[in-house]
């Protein structure tokens, strides 16, 4: 069995940056304050991590139930803001799942920084959704390595499973981190806000400017090996 854990912003699709509108807005609500989101390098880092961010840049304490507010008010304002923007889902991402849907030996889930509903709000609009029967998602600051922790125990439920067979596909230096933490194989991809000079660094198992189409995503995670080198799309 094959075990495919995928990001989901600059890995699976872009927003157009529809989220930044529905963050500010959900910090003015909850602080009183205006804030910009560019000021923090987001890609990468969970919402838990960027609301925590966010509320020490502005020097607002975490007292209460603060954080936990403010994340949620994002969740609230997500949906509505998706169609204001010109998102897209990423080159040969559908065609992918669409060649994996139905496999019988091969499982996809979601490994991501986004929180249950922000998920889903983003699959939803960008018709993704139906290809991801569950996946692990930010529930408070941990680091992306607790998440992926919990989305290998989500994996094995359904029986055991060999690392050898499992990959994370995404597109930062934190999807790499937390597969080399859990040991598995990471398929990195320069479609978020980092390059492949970037990524090499963290010693992903493969790199690529995009992912490459179906007949050859799907040899490389049946084989392990990729006839053709890594191109620029």
């Amino acid at each position: 069995m094959t075990i495919i854990f995928w990001d989901i912003d600059g890995t699976l699709l872009t927003t157009g940056k529809a989220g930044v509108p529905a963050w500010e807005q959900a910090v003015h609500e909850v602080t009183g304050q205006d804030f910009q989101l560019s000021s923090i390098r987001v890609a990468g880092l969970t919402d838990f991590q960027i609301a925590a961010r966010t509320f020490e840049l502005l020097g607002v304490p975490l007292e209460g139930d603060r954080l936990a507010r403010m994340v949620t008010r994002y969740e609230d304002l997500l949906p509505s803001m998706l169609p204001l923007k010109q998102g897209r889902v990423l080159p040969n991402v559908r065609e992918i799942l669409e060649s994996l849907r139905g496999r019988a030996d091969v499982r996809s889930y979601l490994l991501t920084g986004n929180t249950r509903r922000g998920a889903r709000a983003k699959l939803t609009h960008y018709d993704l959704f139906t290809y991801f029967p569950d996946g692990a998602f930010a529930e408070d600051q941990g680091l992306r390595a607790s998440i992926a922790g919990r989305a290998l125990e989500l994996a094995r439920r359904t029986g055991p499973i060999d690392l050898e067979r499992v990959f994370v596909i995404g597109d930062t230096p934190h999807d790499i981190e937390a597969a080399n933490v859990i040991g598995v194989k990471t398929i990195a991809v320069a479609t978020g806000g980092y390059s492949i000079d970037e990524l090499m660094p963290h010693q992903p198992w493969r790199v690529f400017e995009h992912l490459p189409p179906p007949a050859e995503f799907l040899q490389l995670i049946e084989s392990g090996r990729l006839k053709a080198a890594p191109t620029s799309a």
